[in-house]
């Protein structure tokens, strides 16, 4: 394993940001920490990047023992959200500061900071200052910053979360792209559940303090381990004991026995997708995920009644374990 955390815990004051918590992440692996806010996982990366020590537990790195390490000596490329760029120095003068101060050759660091430029398509921006850039242009160059010094891995804070979403969108896509290229291990943390699917080999979801469970992403949203991952990944709606996906929610125009009536009290059409927001005849709310095709040829309206029934549920024992699906 690239990184290895054992028996973590860390606390500020009375709070437990960290409890007990362990986790591996394979070399050359994309794995984004995931959860809400106080969740826990910036303090995991921070305590990863040698910015805070654990008060019990131990961090390896490529199986040698960081704990204690100041981050300088623990080969990591830290990028947080905000860029903190060097505003004085030109995009190129930014790229070269880690290689600059490590002394090394001049041709060296050239060549280095033209092959980073092209990889992150800031080739033609060399000569530029970090106040002429674009939001998403100064993300990139604090990556080709970050990878300069060929950090044994690159730990990413939430580093398009001041971004619009357009721009995050794009970034998602060329940071995988990136990755595929480079193959440094990569932790990124965010709390936005798409941006986490698109991105990651594997996600590490948190919740106060503790991991709830980690797995590829489609596992998380298709074989959740509670409740709280069910919800947090993906949108879900609840019926008793019941979750039910929102595309897992069959409407219909006819009952059939097995359905249960409901109004339409919004639809709302998102490209190819149309989302359906209904309430049942015991005054719960729900939402349904429709094609524009269905939507179309069921004639949906707000006022509409309409029948409802879940093709497919998950209910969780106590225990938190899914017990059913039908």
């Amino acid at each position: 394993m690239s990184i290895a955390v054992r028996r973590v815990t860390k606390r500020f004051g009375e709070f437990t940001a960290l409890d007990n918590v362990s986790v591996a992440i394979a070399g050359g692996s994309l794995t984004a920490l995931l959860g809400p806010s106080g969740s826990g996982k910036s303090t995991l990366l921070r305590v990863i990047a040698g910015l805070e020590e654990p008060d019990e537990g131990d961090v390896l790195i490529l199986g040698e023992h960081a704990t204690g390490l100041p981050p300088q000596k623990r080969g990591v490329g830290f990028v947080f959200q905000h860029y903190a760029a060097f505003k004085h120095l030109t995009v190129r003068e930014n790229v070269a500061f880690g290689l600059k101060i490590r002394k090394r050759p001049k041709d060296e660091v050239r060549d280095k900071v033209d092959e980073l430029l092209g990889l992150v398509q800031l080739d033609g921006f060399a000569e530029r200052y970090p106040g002429q850039l674009s939001g998403g242009q100064r993300q990139r160059m604090a990556l080709a910053r970050a990878l300069a010094v060929e950090p044994k891995v690159l730990l990413l804070d939430e580093p398009f979360g001041a971004l619009d979403a357009r721009v995050r969108k794009e970034l998602r896509a060329w940071l995988r792209r990136l990755h595929e290229d480079v193959h440094v291990t990569t932790v990124l943390v965010t709390h936005d559940q798409e941006e986490a699917m698109d991105v990651a080999d594997r996600i590490v979801l948190m919740n106060e303090g503790r991991i709830e469970q980690t797995g590829k992403p489609r596992d998380l949203y298709e074989h959740p381990a509670s409740e709280f991952v069910m919800g947090f990944v993906g949108p879900v709606n609840r019926l008793g004991d019941h979750f039910v996906r929102p595309h897992d929610l069959d409407v219909r125009l006819e009952p059939n026995g097995t359905t249960q009536e409901a109004v339409v009290e919004r639809v709302v059409h998102l490209g190819f997708e149309v989302r359906v927001e209904l309430a049942l005849d015991d005054g719960r709310l729900v939402s349904a995920q429709v094609t524009r095709d269905e939507a179309a040829e069921l004639e949906l309206r707000n006022g509409q009644i309409v029948f409802v029934r879940p093709s497919r549920t998950t209910v969780f024992s106590e225990t938190a374990t899914p017990v059913g699906r039908s």
